[in-house]
């Protein structure tokens, strides 16, 4: 009897998985740090999507791809988190074909995150090296067909990698009460982690050229010199700071993501409910729990707009109107 109550489903004795149980303590550290991480990150990206979508000062295509990319982390904290929680218990209840299902939200957000941090590289680039014609190259219309091509790549992505499970669910299942997501990690990595970070890597590498030369050129005063293409040659201050924070927004996303992908390339499968899951995926939701937070430090639009947000005066009438530049 002892034995029966030990696994995931006491009637299918030959077949069914063995319930792995953790203590009491890591239990409750599991829930609370997953829950504390999902309840912050839906609040804060939930500010940065009000913030930008609110003021008619935040409509630029920048922050139109910061928005793009808010929704991506407030949807890790609103659904995918709260399902971690539950796919943290040792047993899977819900059936294979939920199993895949629930998988599918993680990879669209984590597909679209990359996407949106390229083309974030991408229009800070154009910006500093190529300002005299970043009006006409990254307009607000050209953006939004960016962003919704990014959500609908990332759809079509999620369903190809995953294709091989929803075709046969629970293909991967060694026993009943498991829940195994297998897809080619080498590919993955190398579509959405390499190709994408080489690319970040090497536009910002290109921009901390351009501010180096720039900053050099005024400290000697060859700005003066050539001041019929100063517009060109020389960036705004705020360019610059825009982009020494999204260039730490990358760096942070390739801290949390670098460990999941060196385990999907080693071919392990993710078994849910295990403990390198449970660790890995907190370390993937911490990511998007963060990215406000980097808002908040370098961004002062952000607090601006928080504070108008927590003090309720975004209810006052043309308060879409306030300055908070």
């Amino acid at each position: 009897m002892m034995e029966e109550d030990e696994l995931c489903f006491p009637q299918l004795f030959n077949t069914s998985c063995k319930k792995h149980t953790r203590p009491h303590s890591e239990t409750m550290l599991i829930y609370i740090g997953l829950s504390s991480i999902a309840l912050l990150t839906a609040s804060l990206n939930q500010l940065v999507i009000i913030s930008i979508a609110h003021f008619r000062q935040l409509h630029t295509p920048t922050n139109l791809l910061l928005l793009s990319l808010a929704v991506a982390d407030f949807l890790v904290g609103l659904f995918v988190i709260p399902f971690q929680i539950f796919l943290a218990q040792s047993c899977w209840f819900l059936g294979d074909l939920m199993c895949v299902l629930f998988s599918f939200l993680p990879f669209i957000t984590v597909c679209a995150s990359v996407v949106n941090m390229v083309f974030i590289s991408v229009d800070r680039y154009v910006a500093i090296c190529d300002p005299l014609h970043y009006p006409t190259k990254i307009t607000q219309k050209r953006v939004q067909i960016f962003v919704l091509v990014c959500w609908i790549y990332a759809v079509f992505y999620s369903f190809i990698i995953l294709y091989d499970n929803l075709d046969q669910p629970g293909r991967y299942n060694s026993c009943y009460g498991e829940c195994v997501i297998n897809y080619n990690g080498a590919v993955d990595m190398m579509l959405f982690f390499i190709l994408p970070i080489t690319a970040i890597i090497i536009l910002y590498m290109r921009v901390f050229v351009v501010a180096v030369f720039q900053a050099r050129a005024m400290r000697s005063h060859i700005a003066a010199v050539t001041l019929q293409r100063s517009v060109t040659a020389t960036a705004k201050k705020s360019e610059l700071k825009a982009a020494r924070t999204l260039g730490v927004l990358v760096a942070v996303f390739f801290m949390c993501y670098c460990p999941s992908y060196c385990i999907a390339l080693s071919g392990y499968d993710f078994t849910i409910g295990s403990s390198i899951n449970t660790f890995i995926s907190f370390l993937v939701y911490f990511n998007s729990c963060l990215n406000p937070v980097i808002y908040a430090f370098f961004y002062p639009w952000f607090r601006k707009s928080v504070k108008l947000i927590v003090t309720l005066e975004i209810l006052q009438p043309n308060s879409c109107e306030a300055n908070v530049l």
